[in-house]
């Protein structure tokens, strides 16, 4: 599998569709798959990225070598910090690293193909109704449903606790 694959989304939608792919392959490699990730990750090889495809696939590969690389690259080096770190915050660093470089994947469609104000923003929204890979890695997507649904079912008592007193 080749992460230079070229593939050019030209809608809004077939953005965020491949921005769901690429996020769901990475979401997997830092979860389902994490210890063969973690494996792939040998501090002792060069510069390794960790990519995400649209098939929901993923693989930790040396990075672009043409220059500029047709998308934007993955932050470069993450097996150097594996083995300084306990692996939860290395897991939650690459996730953060992986956030970015979604956003940058899909703005780079969204600026190649000309997406105007509305389209640009439209992506961000759609991008913004789900969690973050950092917040799916660290667990922080669960807590944040948990705290609407106890917070809409509280609104109604709140005034009642607030009269007494």
């Amino acid at each position: 599998m080749d992460s230079r694959t070229h593939y050019n989304p030209r809608t809004v939608e077939e953005v965020f569709r491949d921005f769901k792919g690429r996020r769901a392959g990475l979401i997997k490699a830092l979860t389902t798959d994490v210890e063969e990730f973690y494996n792939q990750c040998d501090p002792e090889k060069e510069n390794l990225c960790l990519y995400g495809f649209p098939s929901e696939q993923w693989e930790v590969n040396l990075p672009a070598e043409e220059v500029p690389p047709e998308l934007p690259e993955p932050v470069l080096g993450i097996n150097f910090a594996r083995d300084g770190m306990q692996e939860k915050d290395w897991l939650s660093l690459v996730a953060v690293h992986s956030d970015a470089w979604l956003l940058a994947i899909a703005f780079y469609f969204g600026a190649r193909f000309g997406f105007d104000k509305a389209d640009r923003k439209r992506l961000f929204n759609m991008i913004n109704e789900v969690p973050t890979i950092f917040e799916v890695v660290t667990g922080a997507a669960k807590k944040q449903v948990k705290e609407k649904s106890s917070v809409s079912n509280h609104s109604g008592s709140k005034s009642k606790s607030n009269s007494k007193a």
